[in-house]
């Protein structure tokens, strides 16, 4: 039996998607009745479960071989914790946790990325058999354009010409299934990476050519994406992402590594083959963002 923690979430769903016909697997949400539950899988169990209630990890761990393990709240460093010690206080063997690629750069101490730093630490502390995926950043992230594209044929962002070598999170998902259900992954740090670095401006492109209509870019002003950052997010959380794209327009973002290719047999998915799949986000009537 495999745990999938942040089952509603981008990689958290692929990964459910993706595991073997057959192979028993709990989703671990929240609330499982609200919208965008995973559901229709053979072999699924959506479990309720929170971080904060010990009792509700200890009922969804019960008899679960290894986790997926996604948390989300650097202000909260308790709640994986929580999820370590109820993981080996259940018998789990083997946590796969997904953390982020900026950890390994030295010139990277904004708070998302010093909780990464310290879930890790925790993660190997655990005494636990663990796998460490380290993500650039989601080809998946483009979805927040989707409004503006669909209004008003545009393309808003900071450092538009940065180079970045986002990956798709079905890449990581597949990654994140051969850690759970294979051997040899123990004690390993994967850094996962696109095909190429691409920027914003070249993103823009993209996405007017698949979706057939011509597309503008239109660059922001760090103060113009500080407030709207500050919209959608704590003070803190808006600080680190605008330091995360500063390193990004430095060219700390631009490294591609062969690990995908490696671990699955298969090249990483291109941005193109991202917008292609996704196009129906940007056309639609309304910006269905998951």
């Amino acid at each position: 039996m495999l745990l999938v923690t942040g089952a509603s979430g981008t990689v958290g769903r692929e990964v459910i998607e993706q595991l073997p016909p057959g192979q028993p697997v709990r989703a671990l949400l929240r609330d499982p009745a609200r919208a965008g539950a995973p559901t229709g899988r053979p072999g699924l169990r959506v479990v309720r479960g929170d971080y904060d209630d010990r009792r509700s990890l200890t009922a969804a761990m019960t008899g679960v071989r290894a986790v997926f393990m996604v948390t989300c709240d650097p202000y909260r460093p308790e709640q994986d914790q929580a999820l370590i010690d109820t993981a080996r206080a259940a018998g789990v063997r083997h946590l796969v946790k997904l953390s982020a690629l900026a950890v390994s750069d030295p010139e990277a101490d904004d708070l998302i990325t010093r909780w990464q730093r310290d879930s890790e630490e925790r993660v190997r502390a655990s005494g636990l058999r663990w796998t460490l995926l380290r993500p650039r950043a989601f080809m998946s992230n483009a979805l927040r354009w989707a409004d503006s594209v669909r209004t008003g044929s545009v393309v808003r962002a900071l450092h538009g010409n940065a180079p970045h070598a986002c990956v798709d999170p079905r890449d990581v998902a597949r990654v994140a299934v051969r850690a759970l259900t294979g051997t040899g992954h123990e004690g390993r740090t994967y850094a996962l990476t696109g095909p190429e670095p691409v920027s914003a401006v070249q993103q823009t492109g993209v996405l007017a050519q698949v979706l057939g209509r011509p597309l503008r870019f239109e660059e922001l002003s760090e103060e113009q994406a500080r407030q709207g950052l500050l919209r959608r997010y704590p003070p803190e959380v808006a600080e680190a992402l605008l330091a995360s794209a500063a390193r990004q327009r430095d060219g700390g973002k631009a490294l591609v590594t062969g690990t995908v290719a490696r671990l699955t047999g298969r090249p990483p998915g291109s941005f193109h083959s991202w917008a292609h799949d996704h196009a129906h986000v940007f056309t639609g009537p309304t910006a269905a963002v998951h």
